[in-house]
C-alpha cells in the first residue's frame, strides 16, 4: 500500500509512501492519490488536507521506469488519455489528482525533490511549506518528457511568464530558498520540519468558519480567465450567501466581545 491517511481531527495528513523510489509516481500509487483526495472532498468532517511524500522526498516525478516499458506509438494508454470526465465525474492525470479541483485547502509539505511530475503535484496544491534542503525543477527537460500535470499552466499563475519559462526551459535546480523569493512557496522550514510545519498551518486554517473561506479561495480561482466586471460580480455573488450562512453569526460574536483588537485565538 503505497497511499495511506492519517486523520487528526479535521485535518487528514495524505501520505505517499515509495521510498524506494524517491515516490516517483507509478499509475496504482497515482490512482490511490486520486481517490484519497476525492475521499477527503467528500468527507463533511474534514476540512484540510496536508500532502507529504514519506522518506524525506516529496515526489522526484513520473517514474520513467515505468515509462520506458510504454510503445513509442503508444498515445492511448491510459495513463496518457484526458477525459474531462472520468472517476465519479473527476478526471485523473497521469500523476494522480493533478487535474482535481477540490473544494477544501491542500498543503503540501515538501522534503527533499518535488521535480518533474513531482513539482507539478506541488503546485497543484493551494499552499507549499519546504524544507531548507528541498528543491524543485523541471527535471523531466532532460529526457524529452513534458509537463502534462498542469505544470505549463499553474506555473506562470504563481511565478509570471518569464520566470516560469526560466524554469521550463532550463530544467534547472530551484533550492527552497528562491522558491520562497519568487513565489514558488509559501514558507521555507528547517529540515526534517515540512509535515509538521504544514500540519499547524492546516490546523490553523480549520479553525475558521469554513464555508466562508472556501468561497473566498474558490473566487480567488475562478477570478483566472475572467475579466474584471465578471470577477467581481461572481466574488460578490458567491460571497453574498457566506453572509447570511456564517458572516452574520461571526459579527455577533465579535460583537459579544470575540476576536477583538486583531486576536485569532478568541474566535
Amino acid at each position: 500500500m503505497t497511499v495511506r491517511i492519517e486523520k487528526d481531527g479535521p485535518v487528514w495528513t495524505v501520505i505517499h509512501s515509495r521510498p524506494e523510489a524517491r515516490n516517483a509516481m507509478d499509475p496504482p500509487s497515482a490512482k490511490a492519490l486520486f481517490e484519497a483526495f476525492i475521499e477527503f472532498d467528500n468527507d463533511d468532517e474534514a476540512a484540510v488536507a496536508v500532502f507529504w511524500g514519506e522518506g524525506g522526498a516529496f515526489c522526484a516525478g513520473w517514474d520513467l521506469k515505468n515509462a520506458a516499458g510504454l510503445r513509442d506509438d503508444d498515445d492511448g494508454v491510459s495513463v496518457l488519455r484526458f477525459d474531462r470526465t472520468t472517476e465519479g465525474g473527476h478526471s485523473r492525470g497521469p500523476m494522480g489528482p493533478s487535474r482535481l479541483q477540490l473544494s477544501k485547502p491542500v498543503i503540501a509539505a515538501v522534503a527533499g525533490p518535488a521535480v518533474a511530475g513531482g513539482m507539478e503535484l506541488a503546485i497543484w496544491a493551494d499552499i507549499r511549506v519546504m524544507e531548507e534542503t528541498a528543491y524543485m525543477g523541471v527535471y523531466c527537460r532532460r529526457w524529452g518528457v513534458p509537463l502534462i500535470d498542469g505544470g505549463t499552466v499553474r506555473l506562470p499563475r504563481l511565478v509570471g511568464e518569464g520566470r516560469a519559462l526560466d524554469l521550463i526551459m532550463t530544467g534547472r535546480q530551484v533550492m527552497a530558498d528562491e522558491c520562497e523569493r519568487i513565489g514558488l512557496c509559501e514558507y521555507v522550514v528547517p529540515e526534517g520540519e515540512a509535515r509538521s510545519a504544514a500540519e499547524a498551518i492546516a490546523h490553523d486554517i480549520a479553525r475558521f468558519p469554513q464555508h466562508c473561506m472556501r468561497a473566498d479561495v474558490a473566487s480567488a480561482k475562478a477570478s483566472y480567465g475572467l475579466d474584471l466586471r465578471d470577477a467581481l460580480e461572481y466574488e460578490f455573488v458567491n460571497g453574498k450567501a457566506m453572509v447570511a450562512r456564517e458572516g452574520i453569526a461571526g459579527a455577533r460574536r465579535f460583537a459579544d466581545g470575540a476576536g477583538r483588537s486583531g486576536d485569532f485565538d478568541s474566535i
